[in-house]
C-alpha cells in the first residue's frame, strides 16, 4: 500500500515519523519546503513528552510522482482547495482518502470523490510545530492517550478500516467506530472547548484548565454543543474512555460546578497542548474556527438551539484575526455567560 501524509505539518510530522520508525512506507507532503527539506536532510525530530528523530522521505506538492493508494490527508481546511487539485492527478480508480481534519470535513470530500473513497478518522492527542524538521508532542505519550478513531459517514465497516487501523496503530490505539458522527461530535466539543478558548486567551490547555472564569466559559460552550448534539439526534461517542456526552451537560449550577474532575482527567494528560488556531494566529494566519466553534453555531442554528458562548468564541478569534485584539486573558471580559 503506497501512502502518503498530505499536510506534514505538526501533526503530520509526528504521525509520518512514527509509522516510519515502525518500518512502514509512508512520503511526507507539505507546501514549506524549508521543512521538506529540514526533514530529507536531518530526518523528522520529535521532541516534548517523547524524544526520537528518523530519517523519512518528503516532498513538496510539485515534486509528487505515482498514484497514491492510501492518502492521511491532515491539511488544514483552510487550504482545501489548493490541496485536493494537487492530489488528484496521483490517485487511482481505489484511492482511499483518510482525512484527519478537524471540525466536520467529509462533506467536502465525498461529494468531491464518492463515499467509498472516504474515510474519517479524528485524532485524539496534540501537537506544536517548532521549526523545519521539528514538532513537539504535547499529549502524554502513551497508546491509550494517542488515539484514533475510524469510521465512514455511511456507517459501513470495510477491509480499508483495518489496513488504516494497522498504521494507525504504529503510534497509538485505534477503533473503528460505526457512528462516525458521534466521534466526530466528541472531537467538536473538543476543539470548541479548549482549542477554541487556547485561540481566544493565548495560552495552552492546562492554563484553561487552571483558571476558574476561563474553564466556566468551557463548561457553557460545551453544554452548548451536547444540547445541538441531542437536538440532531447525535449520539456522542466516548473518547480515551471518557463520555463527555454523558459527563459533562449539566441543566443547573449545581451540575455545572460538579464536573470539572471530568475535565481534569480528560484534559490533564494535554496540558502542554496550544491550540493549532492559536499557532496561526501567532503567524499571522487565518484560522479554522469556522470549521470548529462556527460548524457548532451553524449546527445549532439548522436545529434552532441557540449556542450564545460558541458564537463569542468565533467573533473573538475572527477579531484577532481582523487585528482589533490580540490572544490574551484579557478576552475573557468579553464573555458574557448566564451567570
Amino acid at each position: 500500500m503506497r501512502t502518503a501524509i498530505m499536510g506534514a505539518g505538526s501533526l503530520g510530522t509526528i504521525l509520518g515519523a512514527y509509522i516510519t520508525k515502525a518500518g512502514k512506507q509512508v512520503d511526507l507532503i507539505d507546501v514549506n519546503k524549508a521543512h521538506v527539506d529540514a526533514l530529507n536532510e536531518k530526518g523528522a525530530t520529535v521532541t516534548g513528552t517523547i524524544d526520537f528523530n528518523v530519517p523519512v522521505k518528503a516532498l513538496t506538492p510539485d515534486q509528487m510522482e505515482g498514484e497514491y493508494d492510501l492518502i492521511i490527508y491532515m491539511v488544514k481546511q483552510t487550504y482545501n482547495d489548493s490541496a485536493l487539485a494537487a492530489l488528484e492527478g496521483h490517485m487511482h480508480e481505489n484511492t482511499i482518502i483518510c482525512t484527519c481534519q478537524n471540525g466536520l470535513p467529509e462533506p467536502v470530500l465525498v461529494d468531491r470523490f464518492g463515499v467509498d473513497h472516504v474515510l474519517s478518522v479524528p485524532i485524539g492527542w496534540g501537537a506544536t510545530f517548532l521549526s523545519p524538521g521539528v514538532s513537539e508532542l504535547t499529549s502524554v505519550a502513551t497508546p491509550d492517550k494517542l488515539t484514533f478513531e475510524i469510521g465512514r459517514v455511511d456507517g459501513k465497516v470495510t477491509p480499508e478500516m483495518q489496513q488504516v487501523k494497522e498504521l494507525m496503530e504504529c503510534m497509538g490505539h485505534t477503533d473503528i467506530l460505526e457512528n462516525l458522527m458521534g466521534i466526530r461530535w466528541t472531537k467538536i466539543l473538543i476543539n470548541s472547548t479548549f482549542s477554541g478558548m487556547s485561540a481566544c486567551l493565548g495560552c495552552t490547555f492546562g492554563d484553561v484548565l487552571d483558571n476558574p472564569d476561563a474553564l466556566k466559559c468551557v463548561k457553557y460552550i460545551a453544554n452548548e454543543c451536547i444540547d445541538i448534539a441531542k437536538a440532531a439526534g447525535i449520539k456522542m461517542e466516548p473518547m480515551q474512555g471518557n463520555d463527555l456526552g454523558g459527563l459533562v451537560g449539566f441543566s443547573t449550577v449545581a451540575q455545572r460546578d460538579a464536573n470539572t474532575p471530568v475535565y481534569q482527567a480528560m484534559f490533564g494528560p494535554h496540558r502542554a497542548l496550544r491550540a493549532s488556531m492559536l499557532q496561526d494566529l501567532e503567524k499571522g494566519l487565518k484560522t479554522e474556527i469556522g470549521a470548529i466553534n462556527g460548524a457548532v453555531c451553524d449546527m445549532g442554528d439548522r436545529y434552532n438551539v441557540d449556542s450564545p458562548t460558541n458564537d463569542q468564541v468565533v467573533a473573538i478569534v475572527r477579531s484577532i484575526e481582523d487585528g482589533k485584539y490580540t490572544p490574551s486573558f484579557e478576552n475573557l471580559k468579553l464573555f458574557k455567560l448566564p451567570d
